[in-house]
């Protein structure tokens, strides 16, 4: 089929550009390079187009859809939006991208390069050629120019026509069309079949593609979801689009599997969205009043949400009691104890929902979670974990909040039921990170769970790099129990540097022992009640200042800024049985454009092993911010 066709079946609504979420990422080199090809008869590679079946009852609002099936253009999409974008002089619909990369598009008629407008070197030239001007109105509008730069010679003049004339018939060019196409090939197959093909460029996920097939029958799906994720984000929760749909999709269908979806009449997907949504708050300002975990940062097991959510339905929305929602809460805080969701999420999913359809709910969950542990009991040593990326690490945080921990400085209670500016806690390190990196201590000592408290922002920066031993004592006799209350060996001697991993050790003993005692409480229901706030909807909120974290914050808004995907904070490196390698302090797992390129990371002061741990695993690293950023500067933002 030649290009113009292609073109005309995408105005008609048979043929569809999905609107993925890496959106169109091609830079002008890339799109000259194209052109360029297609003019000197460069073969560009054919398209690979999924035939799937629509719901007949809906339209596009912005255009046709084909009733009944459509064709998604999936390999060969950023070519296709360029040839779209240049020959008809707009984007296509859906389209997410920076247009300008093939907007402005000259011909040289002269030595027959392709270069972006410059109106220095071509205004009023007649050897530049508007590329999109000629595609819409032939190669016959522009024997002016033809006859400017050939000046009364006819050889000059054909020879000038001949090239208008070739440049034009670059829309009458043949691509080859590979289908996909059959009730067996689902999003799960096609998928397979699509990274096969594709297997040293862009890989696809099963969410991709399954929003990609919405979007094309109803154009507001990923704005809609979009607006959701966006609310939730000024509350202090940041969530993937990929993690909405998974917990929508679970809503509909009661299964994990994107693939669930082609059932789904869009009407159906948009009332369950925001039923999705209303469950995805619920269960949002049950956990932050129940365990102060009140931001994204503490909030551990993400993919436990969808979970809860289908279990929540089948509640009719609600729990009856305290008593359920104490037991929801202590399924949940383990599974990101010990890493439930943090391997294969479809099947763990699956075996979780399986459970609660057969009748047994919380008991049942709680009961596979034993059986896979052995008992449910926390351990000091268990707090042998460290960084704020840790899997402990929301533990903290909650016990901090929910057993009325106090502030060493102001003796305030850092409660549950704070809400806004007053809520915002920060890490202190109880032994400062500079003195004992002086007395020759490894970065896990020094950032162990162990040596973490939280404390409001006022007293962290009081204490700043004063020594345990002359604050700790201090503010013990300023505010009798504030200290202990963080769980703190009242033992002075301890709080020398030298016997800084004897008090690491009896730290860790007496985490273990609150753990246990709050988690008993929850399942027993002798947990005291608390207030159910709205968290899910904060406004007007501080951003959590954690240290180092300021660090890799500035560099996502930098990404973000620049129009990029951002990055995954303390991202969990796992190996195929679900273990977790290292906590990388920020990546992009599937590279800068969602898979153009390969995984990165930025690493803050780690050691040679975790070097080698993410080079073997296939990530280009940085170790500096500024030359990650020059990095991503030269390859992926210049014009």
């Amino acid at each position: 089929m030649d290009i113009q066709t292609i073109l005309s079946q995408i105005d008609l609504g048979s043929y569809a550009l999905p609107e993925f979420q890496r959106g169109y990422v091609w830079n002008r080199d890339q799109v000259r390079k194209l052109m360029n090809s297609l003019y000197l008869g460069y073969p560009i590679g054919s398209l690979l187009v999924w035939v799937t079946s629509t719901d007949s009852n809906i339209t596009r609002g912005d255009g046709l859809l084909t009733p009944g099936s459509m064709n998604l253009i999936l390999d060969g999409q950023q070519r296709i939006t360029s040839l779209y974008g240049i020959i008809r002089g707009r984007p296509p619909a859906f389209f997410q991208g920076n247009k300008d990369v093939f907007t402005g598009l000259f011909f040289n008629l002269t030595d027959e390069t392709f270069e972006f407008y410059a109106p220095l070197k071509m205004k009023n030239n007649p050897s530049w050629i508007n590329v999109t001007d000629l595609m819409q109105n032939g190669a016959g509008s522009y024997i002016t120019s033809a006859l400017a730069i050939s000046q009364g010679d006819s050889n000059l003049l054909q020879q000038m026509m001949d090239k208008l004339n070739k440049l034009d018939k670059i829309k009458t060019v043949d691509l080859h069309i590979q289908q996909v196409a059959g009730d067996d090939k689902t999003v799960d197959v096609v998928v397979e079949i699509f990274n096969n093909v594709n297997s040293g460029g862009t890989k696809l996920s099963k969410g991709d593609l399954a929003l990609a097939k919405i979007c094309a029958q109803w154009s507001e799906a990923r704005n809609e979801m979009r607006k959701i994720l966006s609310k939730l984000k000024e509350s202090l929760y940041n969530f993937e689009l990929e993690w909405l749909l998974r917990c929508t999709t679970v809503y509909l269908t009661g299964k994990p599997y994107f693939s669930e979806l082609a059932g789904v009449p869009i009407d159906d997907f948009k009332s369950g969205l925001k039923e999705t949504n209303k469950l995805i708050e619920q269960i949002l300002n049950q956990i932050a009043s129940r365990l102060g975990l009140d931001h994204d940062r503490v909030l551990g097991s993400r993919y436990s949400i969808p979970l809860m959510v289908w279990y929540l339905k089948g509640q009719g929305g609600k729990l009856r009691s305290d008593a359920d929602w104490n037991k929801l809460m202590y399924w949940y805080i383990h599974t990101f104890l010990w890493g439930r969701y943090a391997g294969s999420t479809e099947s763990v999913l699956a075996q979780d929902l399986n459970v609660l359809n057969d009748g047994e709910g919380i008991n049942g969950l709680i009961r596979l979670l034993r059986q896979n542990r052995g008992d449910l009991m926390v351990r000091p040593e268990d707090f042998w974990s460290w960084s704020t990326g840790a899997r402990f690490y929301p533990l903290l945080y909650l016990l901090t909040r929910v057993n009325h921990a106090k502030d060493w400085g102001t003796g305030v209670e850092l409660s549950n039921a704070l809400l806004g500016r007053s809520s915002t806690l920060e890490v202190h390190h109880i032994f400062p990170k500079s003195i004992l990196y002086q007395h020759g201590y490894t970065k896990s000592l020094v950032n162990a769970l162990g040596n973490y408290a939280f404390l409001t922002k006022q007293t962290n920066g009081d204490i700043s790099d004063d020594e345990p031993s002359a604050y700790l004592p201090r503010y013990m006799r300023e505010n009798p129990g504030s200290v202990e209350s963080h769980w703190m060996p009242v033992d002075e001697v301890l709080y020398k540097i030298e016997n800084y991993e004897m008090f690491l050790e009896k730290r860790r003993e007496l985490l273990a022992e609150s753990t246990n005692a709050f988690l008993n409480s929850l399942i027993s229901n002798s947990v005291e009640q608390v207030e159910i706030l709205d968290y899910a909807n904060r406004t007007e909120l501080e951003s959590i200042d954690q240290e180092e974290e300021t660090l890799l914050i500035d560099v996502d808004r930098w990404m973000l800024d620049k129009g990029l995907s951002e990055g995954l904070i303390n991202y969990e490196l796992t190996d195929e049985a679900g273990n977790v390698l290292m906590i990388i302090d920020i990546a992009w797992p599937q590279g800068i454009q969602s898979g153009l390129s390969e995984p990165v990371a930025l690493l803050i002061n780690e050691s040679i092993s975790n070097y080698k741990i993410v080079n073997k695993h296939g990530f280009r690293y940085f170790t500096d911010p500024d030359e990650f950023k020059l990095y991503v500067q030269s390859n992926y933002l210049s014009a």
